[in-house]
């Protein structure tokens, strides 16, 4: 397969990227040159500059006189990284609720649906790839450019680690109550809730991965209770630092009981909200 001259590097950068994250190139793998420009057809300078752009990104990185290597997240990584996204996703969803309206609602919905199948046929490869929808399409309807290109960066990252979360028991039905609690935040317009949910969501992401990292380490219980316990933390006082920043629109406030199409504060049942986050989630809508 020969690749078009044309920014050839971008070309091949994309093309890498996109094998990084469909798990072709397995963390840890190193990248043979020579392998790679001849799959190509093209030759080391194009694909070193491919090479430059994901090292940038965080996907690989160059090790001297061995050569490049599909980076490997870590846990420090993740617990760095799992509150920053609580507090940029929040802020995305509260800008988004600003301005959605019923037709963006109504493909959201679908998507949940969608989402909801693949949780109960446990794919979770599938459900990964719904789930990244949703998250585009609530940055796009949040409209900031700044916002979006901060949290893709940092996803980018965690699309390395993309199973690991969902492969702790009970995490993928945690993982859908959460997106169906944003959907139906958004529905009755509740700011506050948003912000709620992001650091609800950055919390169970930390707590089942440590929970999948306890099952093949030797590191004590106690230990591992702990740094599960700090990543919580960490993630609600995120949630609790974003709400004060950013508070409901005068617009919004004193109206949390209403909808933005009249439908009442059951829309939380009809969407599906089960678990735990529902509860909490209508307390901060009418506190």
């Amino acid at each position: 397969m020969r690749l078009k001259p044309n920014s050839l590097h971008s070309e091949v950068a994309d093309q890498l990227r996109e094998r990084i994250f469909n798990g072709e190139l397995a963390p840890g793998m190193f990248l043979d040159e020579v392998a790679l420009c001849e799959r190509l057809s093209i030759s080391r300078t194009p694909l070193r500059e491919a090479l430059k752009v994901l090292s940038a990104e965080g996907l690989l990185r160059h090790e001297p006189r061995r050569g490049c290597f599909v980076n490997e997240v870590t846990e420090r990584d993740l617990d760095e990284i799992f509150p920053l996204i609580a507090l940029l996703e929040g802020r995305c969803a509260y800008e988004a609720a600003r301005q959605v309206n019923d037709a963006d609602l109504a493909a959201l919905a679908v998507l949940h649906q969608q989402l909801q199948a693949c949780a109960q046929a446990q794919q979770l490869t599938e459900y990964y790839q719904v789930n990244y929808q949703i998250h585009e399409a609530i940055i796009r309807l949040a409209d900031n450019r700044w916002l979006a290109q901060t949290i893709g960066d940092l996803r980018k990252i965690l699309r390395l680690a993309r199973l690991q979360s969902l492969q702790a028991p009970g995490r993928i039905g945690q993982s859908l109550s959460e997106h169906l609690a944003v959907l139906a935040a958004l529905n009755i317009g509740c700011f506050q809730a948003l912000l709620f949910i992001a650091g609800a969501t950055a919390i169970g992401r930390s707590v089942a991965r440590h929970s999948v990292a306890s099952r093949s380490s030797a590191k004590p219980a106690a230990s591992r209770a702990r740094k599960s316990a700090e990543a919580g933390a960490i993630s609600t006082r995120s949630a609790q630092r974003a709400s004060s920043m950013w508070p409901m629109p005068a617009s919004a406030a004193g109206s949390s009981s209403s909808t933005r199409t009249g439908r009442p504060e059951t829309a939380w049942k009809l969407s599906g909200v089960t678990n735990a986050v529902a509860p909490a989630v209508m307390t901060t809508c009418t506190s």
